[in-house]
Formats: structure tokens, sequence, C-alpha cells
């Protein structure tokens, strides 16, 4: 029987996964590692390069990238050209990189994990983000802190209360009724939330960016009783 942690909520398949890390040892240990726990092992690959042609056109549900690859690659890059593929992307990395695992998350990457991770735990941070969400853990929070540059979206508390609901996974529908607002009420605020975002550097066009922005800015999992009134 294969784990649930490695079937795809969506199509049922087993989820799909590859690797990129200049470290042989460390691809081969968790290629192993997937392998064990019932997961699509598709590919490994010492750079973005190699593994993009590796892929050929396939897509895999995440990519377990290295953070800092010795091919003079950026971090940027590497995440954005990982994306490209269909992918999404878990940084992979040593902890005190902080100002890397932050350029990894502005250009998109879904979560970071450490190096110094139990394996099992570097297992179920790949199914969290294969499965189109967020890893909102320590790494995260560490690398949005120690960037004095990170510019909160100031919202106010009817768009934090809708942010809150609508990232959740409500329907914006449902959130305006849980909130006794009109639909048209909730699509202005959320306008104005994007708007916000892009204002300050940090775009959302997609309900996972915001929910990405939600998390960032401590909005989920709860909401800041200091908030302002946004209406």
């Amino acid at each position: 029987m294969v784990a649930e942690a490695a079937t795809h909520p969506t199509t049922g398949s087993r989820v799909r996964v590859a690797v990129v890390d200049d470290h042989e040892s460390v691809r081969l240990g968790l290629k192993a590692a997937f392998l064990d726990e019932g997961y699509d092992f598709v590919l490994e690959a010492p750079t973005v390069e190699q593994l993009i042609t590796g892929l050929a056109g396939r897509q895999v549900d995440v990519v377990v990238l290295d953070l800092s690859l010795g091919d003079g690659s950026t971090v940027t890059d590497n995440v954005k050209n990982v994306q490209a593929t269909g992918s999404a992307v878990l940084v992979h990395s040593i902890a005190d990189r902080v100002a890397s695992v932050r350029e990894a998350l502005a250009a998109g990457a879904a979560g970071v994990i450490p190096k110094s991770s139990a394996t099992k735990t570097v297992l179920a941070a790949a199914a969290t983000v294969a499965r189109g969400e967020v890893l909102n853990n320590l790494e995260w929070a560490t690398a949005i802190d120690a960037d004095r540059d990170f510019a909160k979206a100031q919202l106010g508390r009817r768009e934090r209360e809708i942010l809150h609901l609508y990232a959740s996974g409500l329907p914006l529908k449902l959130a305006a009724q849980q909130l006794g607002i009109g639909y048209s009420t909730a699509r202005e605020y959320l306008d104005r939330i994007r708007v916000k975002y892009v204002e300050v550097g940090r775009p959302a066009p997609t309900k996972v960016d915001l929910l990405r922005r939600a998390v960032e800015d401590g909005i989920l999992p709860g909401l800041d009783p200091d908030g302002g009134d946004g209406r």
C-alpha cells in the first residue's frame, strides 16, 4: 500500500519528486528515502540545468533544491527555472544562510527545510509542498524576520479578515457571507489587498500567492488584534 503522504490528493497518483544537489551522497540518500516511502522519484541532478535537460519536458510535483549549487548559478534563477517546469520548489538549506533563504522565498519557493532535519521531516515537507501548500515553519519565519527590508503591506482589519478566510481555503462568496458583507464588497477588499502587496514589491496574483503573503505577514494562522480597520 502506498503511503498517504506519497499520494497526490487531487490525482490519486504517487507524488512525483526530483532532487537537485551538488553532493551525490545527498542526492542518492534522498532518492532512496523517497523510493522507500512510495514516492515516484523521477530524477536527481547536480544542477538545475541538468535537471531541466533530464526531465525533457516531463513534470514533477516538487523539486527538493539545494540552496547553493557549485555551478555559479543564482538562487533566484534556480528557483524560477525550476518553477518554469511546472514544479513547486522546496529549498533544502544550511540553516545559517538566512539571506539566501529569503531570496529563495521571494523568488517563489514554497518553503525551506534545513539539511539538519531528519529525513522523514524532509519527506513530509515535500508532501506538503506537493499539495500546493506553503510550508510555514521556523526557517520561514526566521528568514522573514531577519530581513529589515521586508515591507509588510498595511492591511486594515477587514482586509486582514478577508485575506485570512480566503487564503485559508474558503471561496470568496463564503468568506463574504461569514463576515456579513456582499460578494462585490469582498471582491473590492481582495482587489485592494492585491494592490497593496504590489505597492510593497510583493505581488500576489494567485490564491497560492495570497496564502504565502498571509503566512509571511502573520495573518495566518491567526489575526493580529492590533490591526487597523480597513473599511
